[in-house]
């Protein structure tokens, strides 16, 4: 009896050795071979050292895939950091504008100020916006007297059709309704010619008023900006003056009559 109570020890004390390395073995195969049939893992009895397995798999799993998306974050940081380390800083134009900017003030400082520095710039817009009105009375001149000409030509066509009608037949009253047709198309042609006249001279008056109101060049820009700036005025600062003063320049024309 009393053997028997020791090799009974004995192999409770075996056992409690093995355990831990059979645990061990079964959360391997949870880990492996999950994926390709329970039978193994099954077999082996072991439930928690397959749940134990799976835990570790998981483990590993998470650590494998959270390390390609740190190493993908800093080599992305390290791109953007380049790019923004590359980029020139932008220059400010209007601090190279200094007392430029006043020219983005309303069509009336333009037209009523009394500032000595600011007195070239405006006599350059009014210079252009006297040429710009010149031009365009000389267009609608010019498009008037073709308006005129296109009736003219579409008169005269008339008669001469009116003129070719084949009388032959008639009676006293139908010829008398076209002599009357006659009549009232040549006053007509008349009438025109007198505005096609008047047109004419119109054109001549606009073209003289053109050349004696030419638009200011780069040159005379150029010499008013310098005069105004307290600053250095380069390429960027005059194609950035051109463009404020064409709108100041449309505005100051339509406040004034035709030259």
């Amino acid at each position: 009896m009393t053997i028997r109570k020791t090799l009974l020890a004995s192999l409770a004390i075996l056992a409690l050795a093995a355990a831990p390395a059979l645990a061990k073995d079964g959360g391997n195969g949870g880990g492996h071979g999950g994926g390709n049939g329970g039978s193994h893992g099954g077999g082996n009895g072991n439930g928690g050292g397959k749940g134990n397995g799976g835990g570790k798999g998981n483990s590993g799993t998470h650590g494998k895939a959270s390390a390609p998306g740190q190493l993908a974050k800093a080599q992305d940081d390290t791109t953007d950091d380049t790019t923004v380390a590359a980029t020139p800083k932008e220059k400010n134009l209007h601090a190279k504008l200094g007392r430029l900017n006043s020219l983005q003030r309303n069509i009336n400082a333009y037209l009523n100020s009394k500032s000595p520095k600011f007195a070239a710039v405006q006599a350059y817009v009014t210079q252009a916006a006297t040429a710009q009105n010149a031009q365009a009375a000389l267009d609608a001149a010019n498009a008037k007297l073709a308006a005129d000409q296109a009736q003219l030509d579409a008169l005269n066509q008339q008669l001469a059709d009116l003129n070719a009608t084949d009388t032959t037949g008639f009676t006293p009253e139908q010829q008398a309704d076209l002599d009357a047709q006659i009549a009232d198309v040549q006053d007509q042609i008349d009438a025109q010619n007198t505005a096609i006249t008047d047109d004419t001279q119109a054109v001549t008056d606009a073209e003289a008023t053109v050349a004696a109101n030419p638009a200011p060049d780069d040159a005379s820009l150029d010499a008013a900006l310098q005069d105004m700036a307290n600053k250095p005025v380069d390429q960027e600062v005059t194609d950035w003056a051109k463009d404020v003063l064409a709108d100041k320049i449309d505005q100051a024309a339509a406040t004034m009559t035709t030259p």
